[in-house]
Formats: C-alpha cells, structure tokens, sequence
C-alpha cells in the first residue's frame, strides 16, 4: 500500500512535519529530499507525490515552458480578422459586378455564337506578374473587340462556316491596355497560350477612323494588333495540324536568336517577311500568313519588290531572298488549301478589305 511504503524510509532521513508544510517551500530544491512518516495522512500522501513530480517537471523544463508559453502568447496577441464575407474579397467571389453595356455586347457578340469570355476588368494574374502594365479604358473595348470580329472571325466564317471558328478560336481573351516591355528592349504585343486563351495588348492605343481623335499614323498599331491575332490562330492551327515539313528547309540555317537586332529590311533581303520571322521556322510560318493577310495581296508584292540588288551581309542575292519567300507563300497556300479546304487568297482579299475599312 502507499502508506507502508513511505512510513518504511529510514530514519536517518529528514522529516517534515505535516503542520509544519507552510514553511517548506524555499528549503529543499527537490521534493526528493522529502520524507513523509507515519504522522502523514494516508489520503495526503498521493496527493504530495504528486507534487513531487510536478515540482520536478517545472525545474527540468522551465526553460521549455517559457518559450512556449510565448509562441501562444504572441499567437493570441494577434488580431483575429473576420473571413464571414469573403464576398468583399477580390477574386474569392468580391470581384462581381452589375452587368452594363459592355458585357451585354460581348454575351450577345462573342458568348453567346462562339462561347468565347472576355476579361477587360484589371487582373494581374491573368498577365505577366513582373511587368509594369495598365488596364484598358473601357471605351476601347467594344470598337476594339468589334473590328476583331470583323477582320478575323467574320472573315475566317465566311470561307468555312461557324462550325470552324466554335472549333478553334481561342475561348478566353484578357486585355490590357499597355505593351509588354521585354527586357531585351522588344514588345509583346499579344500571346497565345494553348490555343485556349489570347492576351491582347496597346488596347489603349486603339484608335480606328470615325474614332476621336484618329490620325494616319494609328493605322500602324491597328495593323499590329490584327498581326498578332492572325499570327497566333496560324499557331494554332499548325499546332493542330502542322504545316509541311519542307517548309523548315527554306530558310535553313539562317534562323537566329538575335533576329531584335535585324531590321525587317535586312531579314527581307534574306528571305524573312519580317525580323521575328528569322527567331524559328514555327514563327517564320505564322508571321507569313499574318503578313500576308493583313497587307493584303498589294502590300506583300510590295514586300518582295523592296528588296534590293546585291547581296546581303549573309551572302543571300536579291534572286534567292526572292525565291524564299515565293517558295514561302506557296506552302502557305497549299497548307491552307489541302488541311483546311480555304482559298487562301479569297481570306487575305476579305482580310485586307475590313482592314482598309478601319484605316482609309
């Protein structure tokens, strides 16, 4: 039993009177040095074994117990912030809004026909996070995402059918009302990813004839911006079926990573349509049929005739840039007109003529 066991210690040891507890608290550094004799209550004695070994505990651990009693501390000290309504939380359901105008025409005009979504209200992350870049005025979305339908999905529909553009078109589009500076001094103008979303940039710099404030030179980013659209459908449709593999031996060799140093006139002397086009053959396609659509029949003639005699600093003669490019357009053509059953000079007539429209 408990009792026997403890009134059994030696007697050599020292005793602590039970009426004389209150006064040994500061004596002993261990209740091991306790002894309890038969005078001890029975009932006392776990209790005080108890305290033996919580007393000990403390001395072993304290330094443990005060550095975690801070950790909670500092916890509790926090201030605690209500998640009830995350409703007000951009992004977690905060980021609804009352329909306007704006989304009616794009539901009715985009949604609606070919289950394409648009965002024009500011999301970071739907763009590059390390970029210094702007929303997009609201003015510019309609007259912008209008001649987009016009020039690209209206054009494309009227030479194969609805069927195609529901198919392939891009199903989500973000735009941005700045360019997306590089750190090697060019700009992204637009990017496809997957064939599933578009980024379109310099929605701010959108300006058409009729629109306030329209001049000659704003043709130029009109242009562009329809460059980069046409460019990145071609991706996607040679990423869906790939253009003939000889095209990739037209230009071998003279593809390089360096193509933001060549102006577009030195890559046309070796025959590049533009100076992207040197960066692969995968850009040199798309950059074909992009140039080809959007300058029209005229203006890609007038690319081939601006190239002048001689030679160029990599040896091409004015005949073989000549060449490349015609053999160029050719397999554009033909891949046009054999993967996907379009004339291709009917689109680029159609193409060019909604540009015109837009800028004359």
């Amino acid at each position: 039993m408990m009792n026997e066991t403890h009134t059994q210690q030696k007697a050599t040891a020292k005793v602590i009177p039970i009426s004389a507890a209150s006064g040994w608290w500061p004596v002993f550094k261990s209740y091991n040095d306790v002894v309890i004799d038969s005078r001890v209550p029975g009932w006392l004695v776990p209790l005080l074994n108890r305290l033996k070994h919580l007393k000990n505990f403390l001395v072993n651990n304290i330094q443990k117990l005060l550095f975690f009693s801070f950790i909670i501390l500092s916890l509790a000290s926090c201030k605690k912030e209500s998640l009830d309504n995350v409703n007000d939380i951009p992004g977690l359901g905060g980021d609804a809004w009352e329909t306007s105008y704006i989304d009616t025409w794009i539901s009715d005009s985009l949604t609606e026909p070919f289950n394409i979504a648009v965002k024009y209200k500011w999301d970071q992350f739907e763009l590059s996070l390390n970029k210094t870049l702007v929303p997009p005025k609201e003015d510019k979305i309609i007259p912008a995402l209008s001649a987009v339908k016009k020039v690209w999905i209206d054009t494309y529909i009227a030479e194969t059918d609805s069927l195609f553009m529901k198919k392939y078109v891009p199903k989500f589009f973000a735009l941005c009302g700045s360019a997306s500076w590089n750190t090697d001094g060019t700009i992204t103008l637009g990017t496809a990813e997957g064939g599933r979303k578009v980024v379109l940039y310099v929605l701010n710099d959108f300006r058409t004839r009729g629109m306030s404030g329209y001049v000659a030179s704003d043709s130029f980013n009109i242009k562009q911006m329809f460059h980069t659209i046409e460019h990145e459908f071609a991706h996607i449709l040679h990423q869906t079926i790939m253009y003939p593999k000889e095209y990739k031996s037209i230009s071998v060799g003279f593809y390089t990573s360096n193509w933001n140093n060549v102006s577009d006139a030195n890559a046309r002397r070796d025959g590049f349509v533009t100076a992207y086009a040197e960066s692969s053959p995968d850009e040199d396609f798309v950059e074909m049929v992009a140039m080809m659509l959007i300058e029209g029949k005229a203006g890609f003639e007038a690319i081939i005739n601006s190239i002048p005699t001689g030679t160029s600093a990599n040896n091409t003669t004015q005949a073989q840039a000549i060449s490349r490019l015609r053999q160029k357009e050719a397999t554009v053509v033909s891949y046009f007109k054999e993967t996907w059953g379009i004339d291709f000079y009917r689109l680029q007539t159609r193409v060019r003529a909604q540009v015109v429209n837009l800028i004359k």
